[in-house]
């Protein structure tokens, strides 16, 4: 694991593999530590980068006056490529990370960076907190640090993490990932400091990927979108409406998932990426 200093504060990152470069982004409540299977199978052949984001199961607080707002953490993963001067990147993200690479790419400055991006069911259009799991916490951040610390402890239990208010939509196998991403947030008052501003944040703007769905159409190179087709939680029409407003959009569904296709479908995922990622880019 490498750190890097950013203007947010100090983010820790996977780098494993060489070759074209594949940058992956995680959600709310969550590490690099989702893609770990997806990264074993792609990294022969790739360059596999996965930030830990400040989105709550980060492991060291970020500066107190940091903006967690989703765009400022999205300027924030631009920042990331920035520093680390990766170019051609496929963008990849799941659950919020998927929200925060279509905040990237709705903006041009992305055409510098990012030469395809791969959307893994996600936030989407008015989808935003996302389902009963993005609308309970939604609700929660609300509370003060301290109460919110509190509330979470119940999430050490594992029945309690398998409800459908908590990680039991969002994934069939992934229990013990789960489990091992709230240790940051009951145990370190930074965390729960940092988590309750980026809910707090997100619920006062949950316009926001409507408005950057507008944008989506002028992110003219390839996309792929790869959408579980038993998703409770991010609506599997949403994935057909996303690969149609990309002009270079392709869907693939994946099988036998929930919407954290890494945990529960590693290996069809990684296969995904990788046929993706060497295909020539097609106009339509």
């Amino acid at each position: 694991m490498a750190t890097i200093e950013l203007s947010a504060g100090t983010i820790d990152y996977q780098d494993a593999g060489t070759g074209p470069v594949l940058v992956f982004l995680h959600g709310l409540l969550m590490d690099a530590s989702l893609w770990d299977d997806v990264i074993t199978g792609l990294s022969p052949g790739f360059r596999c980068i996965a930030p830990t984001l400040p989105l709550g199961a980060h492991h060291v607080p970020m500066r107190a006056d940091a903006d967690l707002s989703m765009p400022a953490i999205a300027g924030l993963v631009t920042e990331f490529l920035d520093r680390l001067d990766l170019r051609d990147v496929t963008l990849v993200g799941n659950d919020t990370g998927g929200a925060l690479v279509q905040l990237i790419i709705s903006q041009a400055s992305a055409a510098e960076r990012v030469q395809r991006v791969v959307l893994v069911s996600c936030d989407a259009f008015d989808n935003f907190p996302p389902g009963l799991t993005g609308k309970t916490l939604f609700l929660a951040g609300r509370l003060s640090p301290a109460m919110f610390g509190l509330f979470m402890q119940q999430m050490r239990l594992r029945p309690v993490r398998r409800l459908p208010v908590a990680f039991g939509w969002l994934t069939k196998r992934g229990d013990r990932a789960t489990a091992r991403w709230m240790r940051p947030i009951l145990t370190q008052p930074g965390i729960r400091r940092d988590t309750v501003k980026v809910l707090r944040a997100a619920a006062s703007d949950t316009g926001l990927l409507t408005r950057a769905a507008d944008g989506l159409a002028d992110f003219t190179s390839p996309a792929l979108v790869i959408w579980a087709s038993q998703d409770r939680v991010m609506p599997p029409d949403h994935g057909r409406r996303l690969a149609g407003i990309l002009p270079q959009g392709q869907l693939v569904q994946v099988d036998d998932s929930y919407a954290l296709i890494p945990l529960d479908q590693p290996g069809r995922l990684a296969q995904a990426i990788r046929d993706f990622s060497v295909s020539p880019s097609v106009s339509r």
